[in-house]
């Protein structure tokens, strides 16, 4: 139930779904300074949330940043799906997050981590392909002649929350300690890292996949709109939606035989 009901909140949170409401409403009131007041909301949010400059601002606070990790002091990557997804055949391709699996094979072939640990199944709520993402991006780590033997793979998680879950019974099940690092995109690190931490497993955040408050600013990103930012909004504000619903959410306890 509380997948289905993360995807619906999900559509119903996106910035341009309070500027549609806000100009349909206010095309059908009667009431002429009602009318106005709406029309003048719907402009004011258009302006906010495509305004490059308050986005990047906004970025610079929520994303996590670290450095490359040093050499030799990771047991493992944990990797989490995302930047994967299915062609109308059902084929697997990377998408614009992909720089979560490049950052994770540069990890693995300069020597920084001996395992990959990519977790991620099939998240769709209707599903359009029975592909599943672990397994896709596990033939991709095989195409750079990573051995089998240093990749693990969980395949059934639909969401983060289930990403923690099932990837801590695999290091449990296949006895890896710690310390470990986390891999996932910046704006979903800080999200990420508090769940894995609240359910029990102390990861090191590694953020890739900057996609806003990284570049310089100018003076054009406040005045000139710009549609991407209204775009990437979606993303930061599922981001804090889903940061605060995880933090009422109490999480399911994994036994285990000491903290991972």
């Amino acid at each position: 139930m509380f997948f289905v009901l993360s995807k619906v909140l999900l559509f119903l949170i996106q910035p341009i779904c309070w500027i549609f409401l806000l100009l349909l409403t206010g095309f059908f009131v009667k009431n002429i300074i009602l009318k106005k007041r709406l029309f003048f909301a719907a402009f004011a949010l258009l302006f906010i949330f495509s305004n490059q400059f308050i986005l990047s601002r906004f970025a610079k606070m929520w994303d996590i940043t670290q450095g490359p990790p040093p050499e030799g002091k990771y047991s493992c990557a944990i990797v989490l799906g995302g930047f994967s997804s299915a062609d109308q055949d059902g084929n697997g391709y990377f998408n614009g997050s992909a720089d979560r699996f490049i950052k994770t094979l540069q990890l693995k072939v300069t020597g920084r981590v001996p395992l990959i640990l990519m977790s991620g199944g099939n998240g769709q709520l209707i599903k359009t392909s029975n592909l599943k993402e672990a397994d896709y991006v596990f033939s991709q780590f095989k195409a750079f002649n990573i051995p089998d033997s240093c990749i693990m793979i969980e395949n059934q998680s639909r969401n983060t929350l289930e990403n923690a879950m099932f990837t801590k019974r695999i290091l449990i099940d296949k006895k890896v300690p710690g310390p470990y690092l986390l891999v996932t995109s910046a704006f979903h690190m800080r999200r990420s890292a508090y769940i894995f931490k609240k359910i029990g497993i102390n990861v090191t955040p590694y953020p890739c996949d900057f996609i806003a408050g990284k570049s310089a600013v100018s003076l054009s990103d406040f005045i000139i709109p710009d549609p991407l930012a209204l775009a990437q909004w979606n993303i930061y504000i599922k981001e804090v939606v889903g940061f605060v619903a995880y933090y009422l959410k109490p999480v399911p306890a994994i036994n285990a035989p000491g903290q991972l």
